[in-house]
This record gives C-alpha cells, structure tokens and sequence, in this order.
C-alpha cells in the first residue's frame, strides 16, 4: 500500500482524531522516506489515506537533538549547554542551516524578475516555500505574505486594515496578556482613527477571563486581536470560539500564534481567524523570517502596506495599479534566503510531526512545573496544566520572593542553563502582577528530560546560594 514498507502489523489501537479514523502499525523494516522514526500509523478520513509517524516524549528529543549542532556546545568552560529560551527564539536544524546555505552557494538571484537560470532557480525556491508554509497552516497559497516576522506582519494589518477601515468610536478587542506586538501597533492606529482600545482582563486561574470578554464584545467591536498562547502565562486561548463569537458580532480577528505555530498542530481555516501571525526564528526558521495569513477574500480587499517594486501591476507618472495578494503587500526585494529556510523548517517539523511536538511538551511542561513546585519561595505565573502536562504550553514565568529574576538568570548562566529575565515584552502584564519582570524557561522538541532536571537543581542551588549570603550578612551584621 506504501512504497517503502514492507509487513505492516496493524496494532489494538485505532481512534478517532479530528475525524480521522487512525490506525495504527509496526513496520518490519523502516521507513525510508521518515528519518526520525517512530510509531507508525495510517490515518484515514473517507477516501483519504496518509501515513503519519509518531515518536514517544521520551525518546522525540534524542531523536532530533542530533540535528543541532548549538546544544552540542558548553559554555563558560566545561559547562554543558542547557538552552530553554526557547521562547525568545528558537535553534535552526542543520536540514535548515543546510538549505539556506545551498541557495546562497548555488541559487541567490532576485527573484520573480529574471528569466536567467539563477532567477528561475531562486523563484522557484521562494515560491516554493510560500505552499510548503500554507499546507503548514491549511491555507491557501496566495493566503500566505511572507514578512520579516511577527511584528512586521501585525503592523501590515494595522496600517493597511486598520488604519482604512477603522473610525472613531469603534472598538479594538485585546488582553492584558498580550505581546506588545500585539498592543502597540493598535495603540497607534487607535490614536489616528479616534477607535477605542479595550482589554480583557485574567480569569482568577490567570487565563483568558472568557466572561469578561464577552462582556466587552459589542456591535462596536470591528477587531479582536489575542494571542493564541501567552509567552508568560503558558495558557493556549480558545481562539476558534474567540473567532466564532467575535464573528458573530461583525468583527475580524487577528491571532497571534508566534507561541502556538511552533509547537502544536494550526489549522487556520478550523480557527476560522481574520489573520494569523507567526514567526519564523520561533520555529527553527532563519531570523528575518515570519508571515502573515490572511483570508483572500480579506487580504484583496486591503490596499498596500509599503510602495515599490514587486508589489505594483503597472507604473505611470501620475497613478499606480497594485499586484493581487500575496504580491501587493511584499514590495522591494525579499529575504529570499530566509523565507526559503522558513520553508525547510516547515519541513523538517511535518517530517517530525506536530502532533509528536505536541506530546512531547505536555510531557516537558508537567515535568517543568512539577519542578518549580519542589522548589520552595516561587511564585510561578499562569494557570496549571492538565494531568500529563496537556492545555498549557511548555514554557513557566516565574519569580522568587527574595531573589531578582535578573540575579536567578545571572548566576542559573554560569552554570550552563540559559533562561531569560525581563518582561518579555508583556509590561502591561507585569503591571497586572505588580512585578516588573521574570524569570522564564521554556522548552522546544529537542530539549531532554535531563534538561528540566538539571534547571531545576541549578535554580535551587542558586536560591540556596542567595540565602547563604543573606544569613552570612545577618551574622555578621548582629
């Protein structure tokens, strides 16, 4: 039935997922066209038939972490390198790194305009990953604008959506929880339409207050902007009910998925959003990268974001006609290179399968934050997850009550564990919580069960350290 597999031995295990019947199988022989192997299965839906692999939790990091040459490192020394910032950014794949430097070496040309080989060549790549991102997404091809990431792509809405449709009196949805990415840019735009910015406030288990949002959502409502998950809280946002509801009043919606994208299968026609959002360098992709989804029929109905070349139809002295979507909205030369990596990403996290990266983090996030349970004087930010880790993302913001988050960061560095310190671009939320900042460690496919362990013994062990001088100073103070 596939090429490549010999014996399939169907297994006790077939159920329904999303409406698709799954079957599962071992093969007597792996499959040639799956590198990282794992449980196989067969998922049917009607006449449609594919062949899907999964790998279990335990073992999904040492499968791939081979593939990143950055974790092999150490560092101040013989300190090994333990990376979990992922949310800030992401680590490239060498089936990424590899990619982007055999289009610089054999393809670089301007693209959409040469009829020389290297142009076709570099054409065809850019283009290419433009459909391998839409069936990432589920969208439609020419859904898909290619931009220099998350925050690129919001203002490209803000400006060329918002600022032309938008009047005053009329409301902007967002949350207190949300990215300035996804505050700022409305402020702007809410300032030079004369529209109002409303916020929707945390539920008592620090999730979306979803009462409080329907409270606030009104036939004035034209736009309700969230973030699918917070990269603070770690809760995952029902955003296709958000979407139903806001639609339901006449209004669009705008989702940010930089937190979601990465790490959990998206189906933007199930969510049935407006636009959607996601960064590139969150998702093994190059710096640079990202894109903006948008309905056709939205993304036509939008003039242009920038003038210049590439997004016209035609030029004359007085006037100017525009490209259709995606074009009219990429103008100027783009980061071919960038976008091409972005396209190898999606590739390299299909192969891996997103629902094996799903798994993977519940089990990462469970063991997360039953770590910082154990450790005594945190106060950790967001809701809890569920009993295997599941409806919250792998990633905790923390604070400790006699230590600085910058401190915890400083000296957690000096042993090799990399987390981040700030506000991380949620000050509102802070605000919210009467902190100015926090710690974060947030976890991706590749990080490992020793990993977590030894983030949570490095931050005891700094704790401890603090307290050791803290009573030295009482001592030596009486």
């Amino acid at each position: 039935m596939f090429k490549g597999t010999h014996l399939l031995v169907l297994l006790a295990c077939s159920q329904s997922v999303s409406g698709w019947d799954r079957f599962c199988f071992a093969p007597s022989a792996p499959s040639p066209f799956m590198k990282h192997s794992g449980m196989q299965y067969v998922m049917r839906k009607g006449q449609q038939v594919i062949l899907a692999t999964a790998t279990n939790s335990a073992s999904l990091a040492e499968t791939v972490r081979g593939d990143f040459p950055v974790l092999r490192q150490k560092v101040h020394g013989d300190k090994d390198l333990i990376y979990l910032d992922n949310a800030a950014t992401s680590q490239k794949p060498v089936q990424v790194l590899e990619v982007v430097e055999k289009y610089y070496r054999e393809s670089n040309a301007n693209v959409h305009r040469g009829a020389h080989a290297l142009s076709v060549k570099a054409t065809d790549m850019y283009e290419g990953a433009r459909d391998k991102v839409a069936k990432f997404v589920n969208a439609g091809r020419d859904e898909i604008v290619f931009t220099r990431g998350a925050t690129e792509a919001l203002n490209l809405v803000a400006y060329s959506w918002g600022a032309n449709n938008l009047q005053a009196g009329d409301e902007i949805l967002v949350s207190v929880m949300e990215h300035h990415a996804n505050i700022v840019p409305w402020q702007m735009v809410a300032k030079r339409t004369g529209a109002v910015l409303k916020h929707v406030k945390l539920s008592e288990d620090e999730s979306l207050d979803m009462e409080d949002f329907r409270a606030k959502l009104s036939d004035k409502t034209k736009l309700v902007a969230l973030v699918h998950v917070s990269n603070t809280l770690g809760c995952v946002n029902d955003v296709k009910a958000i979407s139903a509801e806001a639609h339901a009043v006449g209004a669009k919606v705008m989702v940010d998925a930089c937190q979601s994208v990465p790490h959990m299968p998206v189906d933007v026609k199930d969510i049935d959003c407006d636009w959607l959002v996601a960064s590139g360098h969150k998702m093994c992709a190059p710096m640079g990268s990202g894109f903006l989804y948008g309905k056709i029929d939205v993304l036509r109905e939008m003039p242009p974001w920038q003038g210049g070349g590439e997004m016209i139809d035609e030029v004359f002295l007085d006037y100017s006609t525009f490209a259709e979507p995606p074009g009219r909205f990429e103008a100027g030369t783009p980061s071919v290179g960038e976008c091409v990596g972005l396209g190898a990403a999606c590739d390299f996290l299909t192969e891996v399968g997103m629902d094996a990266v799903a798994a993977h983090e519940h089990h990462m996030t469970k063991l997360l934050l039953d770590g910082l349970d154990s450790v005594k004087g945190l106060r950790v930010y967001g809701p809890g997850s569920g009993p295997r880790g599941d409806g919250r993302a792998a990633l905790a913001a923390f604070n400790h009550e006699a230590v600085q988050a910058s401190d915890l960061a400083t000296f957690m560095d000096m042993e090799g564990v990399a987390v981040r310190s700030g506000h991380h671009c949620t000050q509102p939320l802070h605000r919210h919580f009467g902190v100015s900042g926090s710690c974060r460690a947030s976890a991706y496919l590749y990080t490992t069960e020793h990993d977590i362990e030894r983030f949570v013994d490095v931050l005891g062990g700094t704790i401890d350290m603090f307290s050791s001088i803290d009573d030295s100073f009482d001592a030596f103070s009486e």
